[in-house]
C-alpha cells in the first residue's frame, strides 16, 4: 500500500478519473453515510458531492486528504488536519480513515491507518486524536483495537452530533526492524546509471536504483536481479561486481520504520526505458513516481537526494578502477 495526497488540477479540481474512483469508494459505504448524514441519499452519491465534500475538508487550515493504493487500486483515503481549531489541543486529527467496504478483513484498515500514524510520526508528532460518532460502534471497536484509548465524550463542530474522541500516542522511539536487500547500478554504454524517483512518507522524495527488500531464502545476487526484473522489466541484466554495502533507516510501507541493509551491484546495458504489462502497479505499490538515466556530472549536481548518498563518488571510483 503506498500513501499520496490527493494532487488536484490547476483549477483545482479533483481530476475526473480520480473523483471517479473516489465516487465509488464513497459509495461504498452506505451504511455510514446514512448514519452520519453527510450525503442527502446514501444510496445516490454523486460525483459533484464528494468533490465539495473534499473541498469542504481542504479548506481547512492543514488539512491534507491522502490516498492509499494497492497495486494501483485506490482502496482507502485518509483526511488528516494538523491541528485542531481548538488551541488547547496539540494533537493532529485523523478526521476521516475509509476503505472500499468490498475489500473489508484483508487488513487495509489497519494498514492504512499505520501509514497515517507514520506520517505524522516523520513529522515530529507525538500523538494522534479522531472523533468516532456515538453509534458507530464497529468503528469504535477498529480503533481500540488498534491502541486509541478514550479520551473524552463531545459534540462535533460541524454537525453537533455526539462523538466519543479517542487519543493514540506515538512514541518516537519505535523500533526498527532490520531488513535486508539489494539494488543495481544499471549502467548504459556511456556510463549513465538508471534511477527510480521514490516517495517515502519518512524520508520523502528520493533517487534510488532498482531493487528492494531480500525474500527469506534469497541471497543479496539473486534478490537484486528479481527486484530489476519487477521494477525494470529487463529480463537480460546479470548483477556484475559489488559497488557497495550501505545501512539506513526509512519508514517501510506495511511494515513501518526499517534499518534496510543493502548489497549494491553493478551491471552493464543498453540505454532504455522500463516496460511490461505490470510495470504501473509494480512502480504505484513500491512508491516510484517516474524514472531517469542520470550522467555523471548530473549526478554529482542532482537537486534532490540519492541513495547512497555518495553514489556519484562511487561511480567516479568504480568508473577509474574498471579502466
Amino acid at each position: 500500500m503506498i500513501l499520496t495526497p490527493l494532487a488536484l488540477t490547476p483549477d483545482h479540481d479533483i481530476p475526473g478519473p480520480v473523483l471517479t474512483e473516489l465516487t465509488a469508494l464513497y459509495a461504498s459505504h452506505r451504511a455510514f453515510h446514512a448514519l452520519s448524514g453527510d450525503f442527502p441519499d446514501p444510496d445516490d452519491i454523486r460525483p459533484e458531492q464528494v468533490a465539495a465534500a473534499l473541498a469542504d475538508e481542504l479548506a481547512r487550515p492543514g488539512a491534507e486528504v491522502l490516498l492509499a493504493r494497492d497495486a494501483g487500486r485506490l482502496v482507502g483515503i485518509a483526511v488528516t488536519l494538523a491541528r485542531h481549531p481548538d488551541p488547547a489541543d496539540p494533537d493532529p486529527w485523523i478526521g476521516l480513515l475509509m476503505v472500499d467496504a468490498g475489500l473489508t478483513r484483508q487488513g487495509h484498515g489497519s494498514r492504512l491507518a499505520a501509514l497515517v500514524e507514520d506520517h505524522f510520526r516523520a513529522t515530529g508528532r507525538t500523538a494522534v486524536r479522531l472523533a468516532v460518532l456515538d453509534d458507530n460502534t464497529a468503528a469504535l471497536a477498529f480503533w481500540t483495537a488498534l491502541g486509541y484509548r478514550v479520551l473524552d465524550q463531545r459534540r462535533d463542530l460541524g454537525a453537533d452530533r455526539p462523538c466519543t474522541v479517542l487519543r493514540k500516542e506515538l512514541p518516537s522511539d519505535r523500533p526498527r526492524t532490520p531488513r535486508r536487500a539489494a539494488r543495481v547500478a544499471v549502467l548504459d554504454p556511456q556510463g549513465a546509471v538508471f534511477l527510480l524517483r521514490y516517495d517515502n512518507v519518512e524520508v520523502g522524495v528520493h533517487w534510488a536504483m532498482p531493487g528492494g527488500g531480500l525474500e527469506a531464502d534469497e541471497n543479496p545476487r539473486e534478490g537484486a536481479l528479481r527486484e530489476v526484473r519487477e521494477e525494470t522489466g529487463w529480463t537480460d541484466l546479470e548483477p556484475g561486481p559489488l559497488l557497495c554495502t550501505w545501512e539506513h533507516d526509512f519508514t517501510h510501507l506495511g511494515v513501518g520504520p526499517v534499518r534496510q541493509y543493502e548489497h549494491v551491484y553493478v551491471a552493464h546495458g543498453p540505454r532504455r526505458e522500463p516496460t511490461g504489462p505490470d510495470l504501473a502497479a509494480a512502480h504505484a505499490a513500491d512508491g516510484i513516481l517516474t524514472w531517469r538515466w542520470w550522467s555523471r556530472a548530473e549526478l554529482a549536481a542532482a537537486p534532490e537526494p540519492l541513495w547512497p548518498p555518495d553514489l556519484a563518488l562511487l561511480l567516479e571510483t568504480f568508473g577509474r578502477y574498471e579502466e
